[in-house]
């Protein structure tokens, strides 16, 4: 009977090692606090204050979120967008497959990003570039994640 239930335990113990999967760092709802776009020779801050904007990052697929803070009650500001689709990550290359975006001039791109996370602080530079609409540029966002 001891013999059992030692072996019970091995197999519990074992079982609940295998089956952890290791954290992936960048997984969670994460809020942009900053935003900086280089065009050709300037750069510049594309980050709004009067619009939140959310990240979504779960084992396989990402989705963005960005809303004015009024909810549309200002008609000259009112502002929604949105996308996502699947992504990977290898090391610190992470490349976003966007399949849903509301300009759909923007779908079926990707996007690769060198991320770091620092704490609660999830860095992303890459370049954003779709050739149909003359986009070429270099991107640097900061996200903070939301508890």
């Amino acid at each position: 009977m001891k013999k059992a239930v030692s072996i019970l335990v091995l197999i519990v113990t074992l079982t609940s090692c295998n089956s952890e999967k290791k954290q992936n760092p960048i997984e969670g709802t994460w809020r942009l606090i900053s935003a900086e776009t280089t065009e050709k020779d300037s750069t510049f801050s594309t980050f709004n204050s009067k619009t939140k904007m959310i990240k979504i990052i779960n084992d396989t697929h990402f989705a963005f979120f960005n809303h004015d803070l009024k909810h549309g009650k200002d008609t000259t500001a009112a502002l929604f967008f949105g996308g996502g689709g699947k992504y990977t990550l290898k090391d610190s290359i992470y490349t976003e497959h966007l399949e849903f975006f509301n300009n759909r001039d923007w779908e079926d791109n990707k996007f690769e990003f060198v991320v770091k996370v620092q704490n609660d602080t999830l860095i992303q530079k890459g370049v954003e570039k779709v050739e149909k609409l003359g986009v070429d540029r270099v991107i640097v966002e900061k996200y903070v994640r939301e508890k």
